[in-house]
């Protein structure tokens, strides 16, 4: 039997906070000591461009990093479990497969 009282996370949020960012783009990265989300917009429509060193042409995607989010190791496994358990809910009550 654990005698230890319960733990329970009050969140609040503030009013600019809370209406959130929109993205259409995301990048993972990691350093030693962490994981980096970076959250993004697309802001122009891709166009083909030209390496000036290499003359390659490549696609060029314009876009606006609207918010980075530092996770240490750990949180990252919570994270994952929590985008698994809300994509189940998702599919289960939107009928979709994402």
């Amino acid at each position: 039997m654990n005698d230890s009282p319960e733990s329970r996370l009050e969140l609040s949020i503030s009013a600019e906070v809370e209406a959130g960012q929109y993205a259409n783009f995301a990048s993972v990265w990691h350093t030693e000591d962490g994981f980096v989300l970076d959250f993004a917009v697309i802001t122009r429509p891709p166009q083909l461009a030209s390496d000036p060193a290499s003359g390659q042409n490549f696609v060029s995607v314009p876009t606006r990093i609207v918010s980075r989010i530092r996770l240490p190791p750990n949180q990252v496994f919570e994270l994952m479990k929590a985008l698994e358990q809300q994509l189940t809910a998702y599919e289960k009550e939107t009928g979709r497969k994402v």
